[in-house]
């Protein structure tokens, strides 16, 4: 069963949401290599951990909340480190504890080999590759230095360890394309989370490193803080941290209010990076939403074009309206099916997958159509697997009067008129309503439609070739004496 798209009557730009389900987790991850016979995933030693186990994914995702509140707290410390209070740095040893229980973790966690792309569950090997990568850098980022600091009694100590705090910010690389790859969540707007905080960062640290510059420098009148407020370390920590994350603002946007400028050479030389880093930045995000933009509205601008082209086709052709409607109302309702992405789906499935869908969603309905009354459940799940399912839009051409028979159609929803020319004269014969079959008996007495069918609204149907229908009758002999002994009574 096959769901081919075709059309909708759908002519507003608005855009479709995407949905995402929550994919189940898989007990293994890794794929088998070609030929392999071996059905269990490979067993891990003792005290080893799988980089897929649920339990360590939930750490892990617990790991990237830390992540970010040593983001936000890091730089705060390097800038006011001499006004806040304790408990910000109790919090950040609790944090490096953390941390350090998962580099001893790491050496328990077996990974998979880029080459080879089998779990590596070797305990050497583990130790090797982790100590040969990221091992320093995730100590360096753990030492809680300024506690380190602590046991220093002068001052100029500070600064020093307030660089080496700096090192924190390694951990960020533990966020990067994490929720990109989690299904669950919308790809646009995480994409445009990630660029909302990677600019709010940016400002953070920029405000925090400014302020920094004018808290050490020498005279604090000349700063481009101590300029509107004289005695700014005295006024409390929100206010200068505001003040801070409002001139860092209105230097990434370039609007420059002039309320708040460099007084100093060093200033000078900051607000020359940042600037220069800001043109970075900013190229940055508009690569990035347009990308976006085109990717969300490239859909969209080749349907128009569809239509534009079909509307030029039917007027350089001089078609007739109803011909013309019937072309831009297919256009219109193959874009909004093929949004669905319904047939993309199925295609990726295996064979038997694929037939107990359409078993599910469509054994009732043709066991129920009177040709295949009373014939076998093996015969109705062969014919389902082989149909395909198509929408109509309203008043479109199904089957034209006198055409060869080729395909057998079952009307799942909808209405269709049945039509015939009498004396040159269009004329409705009846009306096929929901569950009965159309074109039975071209298909069956090999003979020319005796009818036109035609949708009246958005119809659904169920198609499936002529040759591929005989085919499963000639192989279900019984079930075929049934079915002509149905057409026949129905059509005495």
């Amino acid at each position: 069963m096959k769901l081919w798209p075709h059309c909708f009557p759908c002519y507003d730009d608005g855009d479709r949401g995407n949905r995402f389900c929550a994919a189940s987790d898989f007990s293994n991850d890794l794929l088998p290599s070609l030929g392999a016979t071996a059905q269990q995933p490979p067993k891990l030693r003792k005290y080893l951990v799988s980089p897929y186990d649920p339990r360590y994914k939930v750490w892990e995702k617990f790991l990237i909340l830390l992540v970010v509140y040593s983001a936000w707290i890091c730089p705060l410390e390097f800038a006011f480190l001499r006004y806040l209070p304790r408990a910000p740095f109790v919090v950040d040893d609790v944090v490096n504890g953390f941390f350090a229980v998962d580099i001893m973790l790491t050496f328990f966690v077996a990974f998979v080999d880029k080459k080879s792309h089998h779990l590596v569950n070797d305990r050497k090997k583990i130790a090797v590759r982790y100590l040969s990568s990221w091992f320093v850098f995730d100590v360096c980022s753990t030492v809680p230095f300024h506690s380190i600091s602590l046991l220093f009694n002068k001052h100029e100590h500070d600064f020093g360890f307030k660089f080496l705090n700096v090192l924190r910010l390694w951990r960020l690389r533990r966020v990067s394309s994490l929720l990109e790859k989690d299904i669950r969540f919308n790809y646009a707007v995480i994409r445009c989370t990630k660029l909302i905080s990677v600019t709010l960062f940016a400002i953070h640290c920029a405000g925090c490193i400014n302020y920094l510059i004018a808290d050490r420098y020498p005279d604090p009148k000349r700063t481009w803080i101590g300029a509107v407020m004289p005695n700014f370390r005295e006024d409390g920590l929100w206010i200068r941290y505001v003040t801070a994350m409002y001139w860092s603002i209105t230097t990434l946007t370039t609007t420059g209010y002039g309320d708040l400028h460099a007084e100093n050479a060093r200033e000078m030389l900051f607000g020359i990076c940042y600037m220069l880093f800001n043109l970075w930045l900013t190229a940055y995000l508009i690569g990035n939403m347009t990308n976006l933009v085109v990717h969300s509205t490239s859909r969209t601008r080749d349907f128009r074009d569809v239509i534009q082209a079909a509307s030029e086709f039917a007027a350089r052709n001089q078609l007739p309206r109803q011909i013309e409607d019937q072309m831009l109302n297919h256009i219109c309702l193959r874009y909004k099916t093929e949004g669905l992405k319904q047939q993309e789906t199925l295609d990726m499935l295996p064979k038997a997958m694929r037939s107990s869908i359409s078993h599910y969603l469509f054994f009732r309905v043709v066991q129920g159509a009177y040709l295949f009354k009373g014939v076998s459940a093996r015969f109705i799940q062969q014919l389902v697997t082989e149909m395909q399912a198509e929408y109509f839009a309203p008043k479109e051409d199904i089957i034209l009067q006198n055409d060869s028979p080729s395909d057998l159609y079952l009307l799942v929803s909808g209405a269709v008129d049945i039509l015939a020319f009498l004396d040159e004269a269009e004329q409705v014969c009846g009306r096929a309503a929901e569950g009965e079959l159309l074109g039975e008996i071209g298909i069956m007495c090999n003979k020319p439609q005796p009818f036109t069918f035609r949708t009246t609204k958005l119809s659904q149907i169920l198609r499936i070739s002529r040759s591929r229908l005989l085919g499963i009758i000639q192989e279900n002999r019984e079930d075929g004496e049934i079915i002509r002994s149905n057409l026949q009574l129905v059509n005495v």
